[in-house]
């Protein structure tokens, strides 16, 4: 029998340490806070969100940061005097785990990717 999202979700929740899956939390939340009727998703070996039947973002934990994917170069290029301060690359802003999870941003970030979507 095939894991479902949420359960694929909650057990990466699960394996992640505990500074890490609160940051995640924070993030999720925030994701679920502007972008009303995503649906959980897990791809690539990470939890993500879709909307309207289409990817939205991923967000995953690594040793010393969060990330969130996708981010372009136009949301980056849009929000870079949000981004200032944070390491980004090609599609992912980098979240460190030593600061408080910037929510703000996050939000910001999901609602440029759902403007772009809607393109």
């Amino acid at each position: 029998m095939p894991k479902t999202a949420k359960s694929q979700v909650r057990s990466y929740f699960a394996a992640t340490p505990p500074k890490a899956r609160a940051a995640l939390k924070r993030i999720r939340a925030a994701i679920r806070s502007v972008a009303s009727g995503a649906e959980e998703a897990f791809s690539y070996r990470i939890p993500a969100f879709r909307f309207e039947g289409r990817p939205l973002v991923w967000y995953a934990a690594f040793k010393n940061h969060c990330s969130l994917y996708p981010m372009t170069g136009a949301i980056r290029r849009k929000l870079a005097a949000a981004l200032k301060g944070y390491e980004v690359s090609k599609g992912t802003v980098r979240l460190p785990l030593a600061k408080p999870i910037p929510v703000g941003l996050v939000k910001k970030l999901v609602k440029a990717r759902i403007t772009e979507m809607r393109r």
